[in-house]
């Protein structure tokens, strides 16, 4: 990674062939925090992942994630490894797959996780201390992907987490702004997904579009943002069926 491998396959967002290019923000998003205050809520939501992570029964990190094909110990060496993987590393998996994007982020991701929960716990901690992030991958986009895949973990673990109103607002603002080619690996353009209809995060300060309003928690719009499940019992308002007919 990163990002997303989404409910359809595991793909990585941005994936990493894909780096050098970088989002825009779309202009009706909230204003995203500094750059300091950025890295700092990264380093918050990878530390609280960390402490989940270290509580795990080898069932729990067997279970599988909300990436399809994933279970949790692929997402958390997804985590791990990306911010520190060579491109090298990345162009050999994509020769090797026949550059099959989707099967060679899978083995990659498999190979990695293949180094076991000790491992993987080292160096998201390491990564924590240090800041890193994919070569090329915004700020920005590194705190989606932290809260993403966080979501990816928890929720079908059952053990969700509240995300603060800071964090949210720029995940859901970034979210927002993901422009094509980077739009084929999240599942689609989110703007696209949620036109006609205002979407609010139950919660939060936050809302986006024009149209029957349609709310939902704020991890359910971080999830429908970036391609994952929303049941149409997540969601309420005039404007629910509408969009639950385009999940």
């Amino acid at each position: 990674m990163t990002y997303l491998p989404t409910q359809s396959g595991p793909f990585q967002f941005p994936h990493p062939i894909a780096r050098p290019i970088l989002f825009r923000v779309a202009a009706a998003s909230a204003t995203l925090p500094f750059m300091g205050e950025l890295r700092e809520l990264i380093r918050a939501e990878r530390l609280d992942l960390i402490e989940l992570l270290a509580t795990l029964t080898p069932a729990q990190w067997a279970t599988p994630s909300l990436c399809g094909g994933w279970t949790v110990q692929d997402v958390a060496a997804h985590l791990a490894w990306a911010p520190v993987a060579p491109m090298t590393q990345t162009m050999t998996h994509l020769v090797k797959a026949g550059f099959r994007i989707n099967k060679a982020s899978a083995e990659l991701t498999r190979s990695l996780a293949r180094r076991g929960t000790d491992e993987i716990l080292a160096q998201l901690r390491d990564n924590a201390r240090t800041g890193a992030l994919p070569a090329g991958v915004p700020v920005a986009a590194g705190l989606v992907e932290a809260l993403v895949h966080a979501i990816d973990i928890r929720r079908p673990l059952g053990l969700p987490a509240s995300i603060s109103a800071e964090a949210f607002r720029s995940a859901a603002g970034t979210s927002l702004g993901v422009r094509w080619p980077l739009t084929l690996v999240v599942g689609g353009n989110a703007r696209k997904r949620i036109a006609g209809v205002r979407l609010v995060a139950e919660g939060y300060d936050w809302s986006y579009g024009d149209g029957p309003e349609v709310s939902a928690s704020g991890e359910a719009v971080l999830r429908l943002l970036n391609g994952r499940e929303v049941e149409r019992s997540e969601l309420t308002g005039p404007g629910a069926d509408l969009l639950a007919s385009r999940l």
